[in-house]
């Protein structure tokens, strides 16, 4: 790890943070994602590689630590008590860019809004209860960042980059920047439908209760 030679605080936390991506990974963790996939899911245009760089550069920084899997291959991750400490700091963050930084279509990817939204911004009690599969298109994307699937089910929801299998009940077929503004509460539901930027069909029931899944806000826990 790099170092400015300096003993101030503020030099030495930023020798850590302000890595490119390493703040993105110590959100997803704050957010709840234990394993290397959950944590890759939340930063989609991050190599592998340097996902796994970053990760052994917070562990011997002492913001992670890991564990072997229960059952299978592979590591669970884990902030240490210095890494959730960060959580103010991440926040703060997050504070200042809602306020002073405009969102523009670069900044608008649907895998991730979709990451986000399962992850905290879920509303479990309106899911449905039984087995649920929503599609996803998003044409302005590139082949291959355009189909997704929400499987729901057990009260809870993942994305999926496949098909999961299964007819879906609804399909959502959206721009990714209207898409974006709905599920973070810039736009409401019946604007980005009647303008047209959202089109869903399928289930009438889904596409009812479809809307109120999203907390738009994030809700860790």
């Amino acid at each position: 790890m790099r170092t400015y030679g300096q003993y101030c605080p503020i030099a030495r936390t930023a020798e850590i943070l302000a890595e490119r991506w390493t703040p993105l990974i110590v959100r997803n963790l704050l957010f709840g994602a234990e394993t290397f996939s959950a944590i890759a899911g939340g930063v989609p245009a991050m190599s592998r590689s340097t996902l796994v760089a970053r990760l052994r550069e917070l562990e011997r920084a002492g913001v992670i630590e890991t564990r072997p899997k229960p059952t299978g291959r592979g590591s669970l991750y884990s902030l240490t008590d210095g890494g959730r400490d960060l959580a103010d700091t991440i926040y703060a963050m997050a504070s200042w860019g809602e306020r002073w930084v405009e969102i523009e279509p670069r900044h608008c990817d649907p895998g991730f809004a979709l990451w986000a939204w399962c992850r905290v911004q879920l509303d479990r009690d309106v899911l449905p209860e039984n087995r649920v599969v929503v599609a996803f298109r998003f044409p302005e994307e590139r082949r291959g960042e355009r189909d997704y699937w929400l499987l729901v089910q057990n009260r809870s929801a993942e994305v999926c980059h496949s098909d999961p299998g299964g007819d879906p009940g609804l399909w959502v077929e959206s721009s990714s920047q209207a898409f974006v503004d709905w599920h973070r509460g810039a736009r409401s539901w019946r604007d980005v439908t009647s303008s047209g930027d959202i089109r869903v069909h399928g289930s009438s029931d889904l596409a009812r209760s479809f809307p109120r899944w999203n907390l738009h806000e994030p809700h860790p826990g």
